[in-house]
């Protein structure tokens, strides 16, 4: 099994709405993966840095859970483009991106 995380950055002066990203975007890429070997994912919001009383470093981070990076590139090659073209509809931060593969 594989993830893809995806890192939204905690960046001053950029949006991201949290409640469109939950009810909206990632029940869309859940369905538009579900043929490509998506398994689930999880949505953390920031809350808080490592030193006691610092910002969040990331305002969201996802983690997509898929049966193989193999799966995800079809996906993505059928659906990327819708995926990604809805990223403005909630947020103007950059996203960062790690693959990653679950070994525990």
């Amino acid at each position: 099994m594989i993830c893809l995380s995806v890192l939204y950055s905690n960046e001053s002066g950029k949006k991201f709405d949290l409640t469109y990203f939950q009810q909206k975007h990632m029940p869309m890429v859940a369905q538009r993966l579900k043929d490509f070997g998506f398994v689930r994912y999880e949505i953390a919001r920031g809350m808080a840095g490592g030193a006691p009383g610092s910002p969040a470093p990331y305002v969201c981070i996802v983690h997509v859970y898929l049966r193989s990076a193999e799966e995800l590139q079809k996906g993505l090659g059928v659906h990327g483009k819708e995926i990604m073209g809805d990223v403005p509809n909630y947020t103007d931060i950059k996203p960062q991106m790690q693959l990653s593969e679950v070994v525990g």
